[in-house]
Order: C-alpha cells, then sequence, then structure tokens
C-alpha cells in the first residue's frame, strides 16, 4: 500500500487530497493545527490524523521520529497561507511578512529535511509542494502582493535547490501550482473546484521523477516559467 503524508489537510485542497488518496486505497497520514477542529477529515474512513503546526519546526522533527521507519511515498507540502489582501505598498506589515515566509517558505523546507529519508525508502519518492503561479517572475505583470508573492518565489527557489540535494537518493521534487481554486483562501470567484484541480495535480504528482524533478507545473501538467 501506498503512503502520503498530507500537511494542512483539515481544509480546501488538503481535505480533498486526503479524500481522494483515501479513496484510491492509499494510506493517508494528515497533518493539521487543530485536530478537534478537523471534523471533515476525521470523516474520511482510513485517515491517520496527527496535530501539527508547521511553524513549530521542533515539532516537526519529533513527528518524524514517530512515523519512522514508514516510507513515505508522497510527501505532500500543502499547509500555507496567503496573509494580508488589503494592504498598500505604504502599508505593508513587516511582522506579518515575517509569518507568512516562515509558513509558505521555511516550513516546507523542514518538513522536506526531517521525513526526506522515510520518502527515500519509498517505492515512489517524491516531494510535491503547492506552489502557486503567483511565485511566478515571468507571470506577474500586476504588482502588488508583496507578501504572498515573495513567499512563494522563495519557496520555488528552495525546492530547486533541495531537487538537486536529494537528487542522490533518488527523491524527486516538484512544484505545483493548483489553479485558481474555490477555497477559503481563493475565495468563492476561483475558476475550477477543488475535485478538479486536485485530480489534475494527483495526475502531475504521478508522473514526477530525477527527470522531471525540480521543476514548476500547473494542474494541467503544463510547465511554468520561474
Amino acid at each position: 500500500m501506498a503512503t502520503i503524508l498530507i500537511t494542512g489537510a483539515n481544509r480546501g485542497l488538503g481535505l480533498e487530497f486526503a479524500r481522494q488518496y483515501a479513496n484510491d486505497g492509499w494510506r493517508v497520514i494528515a497533518t493539521c493545527r487543530n485536530q478537534e477542529k478537523a471534523t471533515e477529515l476525521a470523516a474520511i474512513a482510513g485517515v491517520e490524523i496527527h496535530a501539527l503546526d508547521v511553524t513549530d519546526f521542533n515539532a516537526v522533527a519529533k513527528l518524524a521520529d514517530e512515523i519512522s521507519p514508514t516510507p513515505i511515498d508522497v510527501l505532500l507540502n500543502n499547509a500555507g497561507i496567503y496573509g494580508p489582501y488589503d494592504y498598500t505598498l505604504e502599508g505593508i506589515d513587516y511582522k506579518i511578512w515575517q509569518d507568512v515566509l516562515r509558513t509558505n517558505t521555511m516550513a516546507p523546507l523542514c518538513v522536506s529535511q526531517c521525513f526526506a529519508p522515510l520518502v527515500a525508502k519509498s517505492e515512489k519518492k517524491c516531494i510535491a509542494t503547492l506552489s502557486s503561479k503567483m511565485g511566478s517572475m515571468t507571470d506577474n505583470t500586476s504588482g502588488g502582493s508583496y507578501i504572498y508573492r515573495s513567499s512563494k518565489a522563495a519557496l520555488n527557489a528552495v525546492m530547486k535547490s533541495l531537487a538537486n540535494d536529494l537528487k542522490p537518493l533518488g527523491v524527486a521534487v516538484v512544484s505545483l501550482h493548483p489553479g485558481w481554486v474555490r477555497t477559503d483562501m481563493g475565495g468563492a470567484n476561483g475558476l475550477i473546484g477543488a475535485p478538479e484541480s486536485v485530480r489534475g495535480l494527483r495526475e502531475v504528482i504521478s508522473k514526477t521523477n530525477l527527470k522531471t524533478s525540480g521543476g514548476f507545473y500547473d494542474y494541467n501538467g503544463a510547465e511554468i516559467g520561474w
């Protein structure tokens, strides 16, 4: 039985990933900050839930020790935050910016570092991270969104380096853009629903290998410019 570990699995895309992988017979290890409030996640048969704040790096390392020596076929870095929406260039909150960077950029690397030995023991050997096209320099024609954009651009750089560093272990790393999805973060005006996005992302993950490692792809499998 293949195993996936999903961070931030209590809602949105993380919840849909847990649902789809569980329905397809995978062992799903799901994490969320508040286990008591994760009622929809708990309702998915067979899902193993662990309380985890990914910004608590000691807790991340502890969970990796607890799960060891279980091989993790796919490690999915899904947990993330947007930060404030309604700020201007003159009104940036630098403390919040630090918090977003810690969650969106530093935490996925910490999770990947701690769980990489378990991923390397698996058959699939894949680390997939939810990024965003908003982190693409090429795609940025509208400006603004300094906090979120920078956190995802930095995340892409981190994952590109990680792909190089983990190649000797046979571990492939991929950054993913889910599309504009109708979730709490994406809002009601999103262009696609979570089920469609996740089905596409799962297809991209299934095809990820050492040849495509270090790439940045959308849910349709199209490569995104940095």
